[in-house]
């Protein structure tokens, strides 16, 4: 992991903060964490994502590929048989329902 300098990442954000809003934020630090405009507290790294949504990091560019290409959906064949044997599964519809919402997600035992 690379160490993030905080002082050019406060920077970075603010300045994409207030090329998105037309405001300078409320950032508040305290004990390594970070609230923006009284929000939801996050950590430096957060910050400097969220800041790279914003577009105001000049790696945001290269970074925005990666994440906006498509990625495949997983083929639902288990969630078919299941279905198809017995009817209707309440355990089968939530499992999938949490696969759909959430791809990287781990069904719990």
């Amino acid at each position: 992991m690379s160490k993030l300098d905080k002082d050019k990442v406060i920077a970075d954000f603010t300045a994409a903060y207030e090329k998105a809003n037309g405001k300078s934020p409320d950032i508040e630090a305290k004990g390594g964490w970070y609230s923006v405009d009284g929000g939801k507290n996050m950590r430096l790294a957060q910050l400097k994502e969220m800041g790279d949504n914003f577009g105001g990091a000049d790696s945001a560019p290269a970074e925005k590929a990666k994440k906006t290409t498509p990625k495949k959906a997983a083929p639902k064949k288990a969630a078919a048989k299941k279905a198809s044997g017995k009817g209707f599964s309440v355990k089968a519809f939530w499992s999938d329902q949490i696969k759909d919402e959430n791809s990287g997600a781990i069904l719990p035992r």
